[in-house]
């Protein structure tokens, strides 16, 4: 069975639901109505008895360039028709903490979920791949947040479980990139295969997960994740939220919106990068 809802296609095939980003020509920068199609099908799949795993991948060149900025980064008003805005501290956390909770059902949500990278995964891409279960990438797939550098601060925060607190701050602070290979080396994913292997490499392993009951897959997903909760995990979801908000206030955060508005996103995404020249780390 396959259906097609324009930005968001849903497969069921060998007891695995595919869910595939759909705006390759904007390389699956998310919107909100993205996100909330997303949320829906997600808790589709785990609801249907037929489904025993999820596979989270991309059409087109990337997993996914992060969040729309021209969507998210325009001006904002005080209030609009009795509704939060986004100009206020508090009104942003809350627009944060919304985003969040779509997002947190791939953490929530029962059954295993694979995230199969490739091309470029930044920013908000990276806040979906790295809340799913097993990322498995290709080789020459780039992870990074370069809006670190000038829009804020994470508003979704694995980094410090997968890769621990050194490469986190490596990666964070700087809003430099890593390759899929050497991102499997510091555990930021699990594997990094050729690209021309991906499709197989994640095939199989959703095979595998395919041949336990759903029961004993529900069972070991949320034992490990209570384990995270246990360090902190969820907590600490919902303070980068918060934090990211922090961010948005920065000076660097208005200037970037403001060459948005003046210059177009092109200009601004330039002006932010250029004075660090060469951004992919080499291990």
């Amino acid at each position: 069975m396959s259906e097609t809802t324009d930005e968001i296609l849903f497969e069921l095939r060998d007891h695995c639901a595919w869910i595939t980003l759909n705006r390759p020509e904007k390389r699956n920068a998310l919107t909100e109505p993205m996100m909330e199609e997303l949320n829906r099908r997600l808790w589709e799949a785990d609801e249907d008895n037929r489904v025993r795993c999820v596979v989270l991948r991309a059409a087109g060149s990337s997993f996914s360039a992060g969040y729309d900025l021209q969507r998210y980064d325009q001006p904002v008003a005080d209030q609009i028709e009795n509704r939060r805005g986004r100009a206020k501290f508090d009104d942003d956390c809350w627009h944060q903490e919304r985003s969040q909770r779509l997002r947190m059902a791939l953490f929530d949500m029962h059954k295993p979920v694979i995230a199969q990278v490739h091309g470029h995964c930044l920013a908000g891409g990276t806040d979906l791949a790295f809340l799913c279960d097993i990322v498995i990438c290709a080789d020459d797939a780039v992870f990074g947040f370069p809006p670190a550098r000038s829009q804020g601060s994470l508003p979704s925060h694995m980094w410090l479980y997968l890769a621990g607190p050194q490469w986190a701050k490596r990666l964070l602070l700087t809003g430099d990139s890593i390759r899929g290979a050497d991102a499997a080396t510091i555990g930021l994913v699990l594997k990094s295969v050729p690209r021309d292997n991906l499709d197989d490499e994640v095939a199989r392993l959703a095979a595998r997960l395919a041949l336990i009951d759903a029961d004993l897959l529900s069972a070991n997903k949320r034992i490990v994740n209570i384990g995270l909760e246990l360090m902190g995990m969820r907590t600490l979801q919902r303070m980068a939220a918060e934090m990211d908000a922090r961010g948005h206030l920065a000076a660097s955060r208005t200037e970037f919106n403001e060459t948005v508005r003046t210059d177009g996103l092109k200009e601004a995404v330039r002006r932010r990068d250029a004075p660090f020249g060469e951004s992919i780390i080499e291990l």
